[in-house]
């Protein structure tokens, strides 16, 4: 034979599967979270050259057009020097249109907080997350505000069926 089997001593499924850890360098990067009602965006921020995806898509491709600003609100305010050697990628699922652009903001400045914070240093920071909170709190801390269950005896949560006497 000329293959070593998986029954002779020379061979182990280890030696062709793992590689050293020397030759693969830790790539810098961290995984947040951004949430607003029932939509979950998920930002996976690492170093690279500036782009930020959604979904696969350039963020500038982002519709409803009208709402693609608050997308933009993170980079915006912190200045577009603080992400250009950072890559954001942002898988977003579940909630409505609005909520979803929402969490995609949220996810965006949160990733960059947690970059900082990891791999900067602490004072640069803190100096983040002043200027993010003193613009919206919203961006750094989630909204509790979650939609009301529907009762009997009414349409809605609160509102009831119409009464008549007669």
């Amino acid at each position: 034979r000329l293959r070593p089997s998986s029954h002779s001593p020379t061979f182990s499924h280890r030696t062709l599967y793992t590689t050293p850890k020397s030759i693969m360098p830790e790539a810098q990067s961290v995984q947040v979270f951004g949430k607003k009602k029932t939509a979950t965006a998920c930002a996976f921020a690492k170093q690279g050259r500036g782009l930020i995806k959604v979904n696969g898509q350039p963020i500038e491709n982002i519709e409803p057009e009208c709402l693609r600003l608050k997308a933009f609100e993170p980079v915006l305010i912190l200045g577009q020097d603080k992400f250009a050697n950072l890559d954001i990628r942002i898988r977003v699922k579940g909630g409505g249109y609005t909520a979803q652009i929402y969490a995609i903001r949220s996810a965006i400045a949160k990733s960059i907080v947690a970059y900082y914070a990891k791999y900067v240093d602490e004072s640069a920071k803190n100096e983040l997350r002043a200027t993010l909170l003193a613009y919206d709190r919203n961006l750094l801390v989630a909204d509790p505000r979650r939609r009301e269950p529907k009762k009997y005896g009414g349409r809605g949560a609160r509102a009831r069926f119409q009464k008549s006497y007669r």
